[in-house]
């Protein structure tokens, strides 16, 4: 059974955590490292200090029961210990750059390339050379120089209105600036990484102009100032202040497979769309990984790398939290295979960091809130 801690992360000094992870766990600590004082027994004689055992010390910014799942499950087959501290992206960022080489994280893992890139660019992360996970990944979801990897995908579709919009009105997201949609569409804001990393994608395919007047026509067709998450832009659109939405795939599936009435009564009266089939595909994100570059059990964190993007894992993924696999091959929950196959954009999911610094100055000239 794993280890999962769930705390404000940005306590004063690795001290703390060490001591709180202690208190939790006294035969062990989130470091991987046994006591080193000496018992004596009985009779004073000095008595061999305990053997250690493998595990892997994760920092997550993930919080599903999917994952946990699978940390069980790497347990039972290998052995390898799996010791978990929960907590926001950029503050877990923080705390392992605090801690520098004093850190006791081996594997950092995250939602969005936007937040992987900003833990590459601290240095954070070591090259990780697998063949496992260059032949199971498709090159456009990981790190050209292994630095980390995509583990499941996200789609940012477009959700709408059946009552008031037709799928044949829809294309791309490219579309949703025309003069038909004023007043109409509703996203979350412009800080959002996800949004951030829509338009980084825009970016490496379509140029900063171009972008940046797509940006700026999006906030004149707004039906109201962003406001909340996904999950709220998919219901505004159930309540009629809005016709449609940009959103991630998988908080409409929450909905629709809810068991709140509510819930299901928001999916009902919603539909998804997949932009841009017609020429580069939808937009995709990841959850990733990458092993940290102080990290004191390497050679675990990739082995659970690669078991991750197992045919076995990939599956628990994509049942358990409606994700699409980055594997190929591997079946998709029911709900999200209803909605269709659809054609996903190429572009290396690298370039939304990258291209991050640009979409912020973007989303800051045209006001886009």
């Amino acid at each position: 059974m794993y280890q999962r801690y769930r705390w404000p992360v940005l306590l004063t000094g690795v001290l703390g955590l060490s001591l709180g992870l202690a208190a939790c766990n006294p035969a062990s600590n989130l470091s991987g490292n046994q006591p080193t004082d000496q018992s004596t027994g009985p009779q004073g004689a000095e008595q061999p200090a305990p053997t250690e055992s493998p595990e892997v010390n994760i920092y997550s910014g993930r919080h599903y029961e999917t994952d946990e799942t699978l940390f069980d499950r790497f347990t039972t087959q290998t052995g390898i210990q799996i010791n978990v501290v929960e907590g926001e992206a950029d503050e877990l960022q923080e705390r392992i750059m605090a801690e520098g080489e004093r850190t006791p994280a081996d594997l950092l893992i995250t939602v969005d390339a936007g937040r992987l890139w900003r833990a590459e660019e601290a240095g954070l992360f070591q090259p990780v050379k697998s063949e496992v996970l260059e032949s199971s990944i498709p090159a456009s979801l990981r790190q050209p120089d292994g630095l980390w990897f995509g583990l499941t995908q996200r789609a940012r579709v477009l959700v709408y209105n059946p009552d008031k919009v037709k799928p044949s009105d829809l294309s791309t997201y490219e579309a949703l600036v025309e003069p038909q949609w004023k007043g109409r569409v509703c996203v979350r804001s412009s800080n959002n990484i996800y949004n951030q990393s829509l338009l980084g994608s825009m970016v490496e395919t379509l140029g900063v102009e171009a972008t940046e007047a797509w940006a700026r026509g999006l906030a004149a067709n707004l039906a109201r100032d962003p406001e909340g998450g996904d999950t709220d832009q998919i219901k505004a659109v159930a309540a009629g202040q809005c016709d449609v939405a940009i959103a991630n795939h998988y908080y409409w599936a929450r909905l629709a497979k809810s068991d709140k009435p509510e819930d299901k009564a928001v999916a009902d009266k919603t539909e998804i769309f997949f932009p841009n089939q017609g020429d580069r595909g939808t937009h995709v994100n990841i959850s990733g990984a990458g092993v940290l570059a102080n990290a004191k059990n390497p050679e675990a964190a990739v082995k659970l790398l690669e078991y991750l993007v197992s045919p076995e894992a990939q599956k628990v993924f994509a049942e358990g939290n409606n994700e699409y696999p980055v594997v190929t091959g591997v079946e998709v929950d029911p709900v999200v295979a209803a909605l269709g196959e659809a054609k996903f954009d190429q572009v290396n999911v690298a370039a939304y960091g990258r291209n991050n610094p640009e979409v912020v100055k973007i989303v800051d000239r045209v006001g886009w809130k």
